[in-house]
């Protein structure tokens, strides 16, 4: 299993940087629910460092599985968080206080649609993000192991 301890806080603004602080003091009690939407912590390790990296993330349930959304904000690259998981699909996921690990795949052809209409209805902003991208902007399951 990779080593989890000791993960790095991505950095990205003084606004990310507080919430990992006040997600991480209060056990997600601040900060669970971030701008309306519901957040968890992902650690990741580093596909070229092997270096455990942290990153809250807004998140949804399909049954026992979390699901994210690898957006960027639309951006034509993918997330960090999302390459690292290619190189090592093993994570860390803390939701409020409980901690536990996975194992992440994308979401099949057949699942995308169902699980996009989900995750928009929690973060509308992603429909924005697709049109701005030429990238097929994946959705991540996350499943406990």
């Amino acid at each position: 299993m990779p080593d989890f301890d000791n993960p790095i806080d991505v950095s990205g603004g003084d606004w990310i940087e507080d919430h990992l602080r006040r997600y991480l003091a209060t056990d997600g009690a601040d900060g669970h629910i971030e701008q309306g939407a519901t957040t968890l912590l992902l650690t990741t390790i580093g596909r070229r460092s092997g270096q455990a990296r942290r990153t809250p993330l807004i998140y949804g349930r399909d049954g026992d599985d979390v699901l994210l959304v690898a957006s960027k904000g639309g951006s034509p690259k993918p997330p960090l968080w999302y390459s690292n998981l290619q190189g090592e699909p093993r994570a860390r996921v803390q939701i409020l206080g409980e901690v536990f690990d996975v194992v992440a795949r994308d979401a099949d052809a057949d699942e995308k649609p169902r699980l996009w209409k989900h995750m928009t209805s929690i973060w509308p902003a992603y429909d924005d993000y697709q049109a701005k991208t030429d990238r097929d902007i994946p959705i991540v399951i996350l499943r406990r192991v």
